[in-house]
């Protein structure tokens, strides 16, 4: 895709950046436009920690499924900012151990759109849907989820960097009180998100980069994200860095931590959380 793909396309604007399309570049990804390229290279520049972000943010999803699947017994997920596919999607990672999953993914990136028919491979036993919809909508995403997923059984709520898009602290409040809110109890909220926790001066350099070339993401205090888990256990060991949330053992010892915070919790069975 990228730079073959038309630019004539509807619904394509490939002189704006797109953070899903940034994401992609620093994945490694190839669906994704020149400017996307030229935002990713100049906040790589001011931070290079930014590629291993990335790439520690993908491999805490699948740790995160992989849990809640294999040990909670989850079966349902609702993956909200999915993003340009990669390797081990949500739904992979899921029906691996469960081929029974039901996965709905939501983005508002109509290069997303064009391929949800990858997203969309799931297992016989199992079901993926796609929904082209916007965050800051959450009535809108609960009520076409329901067209997949059972709201009456547990459901885990994945929420990977997509509140940072969200630059005014009490609308983004409000979306995730709005979408735990019609989870029901025993459901799980999976969230993860930027912070300048680690190289403040070139994370905030990078911060405004961003916002300049109209791709902003606002990044928030570990402190700030973990009041996104009010109401709810949080499982251990709390709201840490993506690398360090129960990472595979290694003789090299824990991995460094990167600038992406993130953390899991349980809705209880009564309460609104």
């Amino acid at each position: 895709m990228g730079e073959n793909q038309s630019a004539a396309d509807p619904g394509f604007d490939t002189g704006v950046p797109h953070s899903a399309r940034v994401w992609n570049y620093w994945l490694g990804g190839k669906d994704n436009y020149p400017i996307d390229r030229q935002v990713g290279d100049q906040v790589r520049e001011l931070y290079p920690e930014i590629v291993d972000v990335a790439r520690h943010s993908r491999a805490f999803l699948g740790r995160a499924v992989r849990y809640l699947a294999g040990e909670e017994g989850v079966t349902q997920f609702l993956d909200i900012g999915t993003g340009l596919p990669t390797v081990d999607n949500t739904h992979e990672v899921a029906q691996r151990v469960d081929p029974a999953c039901r996965i709905v993914y939501v983005d508002n990136d109509p290069l997303v759109l064009l391929h949800a028919r990858a997203l969309l491979a799931s297992t016989p036993e199992g079901e993926c849907d796609y929904i082209d919809a916007d965050v800051r909508n959450p009535g809108d995403i609960i009520e076409r989820a329901a067209h997949t997923l059972d709201f009456d059984r547990p459901i885990a709520l994945m929420m990977l960097g997509i509140l940072g898009n969200i630059e005014d602290d009490d609308q983004a409040r409000a979306i995730r009180d709005r979408l735990v809110g019609a989870l029901p109890g025993g459901s799980y909220l999976v969230l993860e998100d930027g912070t300048a926790a680690v190289n403040p001066g070139a994370a905030a350099e990078a911060e405004r980069t961003r916002a300049e070339a109209g791709d902003p993401y606002k990044l928030r205090t570990p402190e700030q994200l973990a009041t996104y888990f009010d109401g709810l256990e949080l499982l251990e060991p709390g709201v840490v860095s993506v690398s360090r949330w129960r990472p595979e053992a290694t003789p090299w010892g824990d991995p460094p931590v990167v600038t992406a915070f993130c953390g899991v919790a349980r809705k209880p069975s009564t309460g609104t959380g």
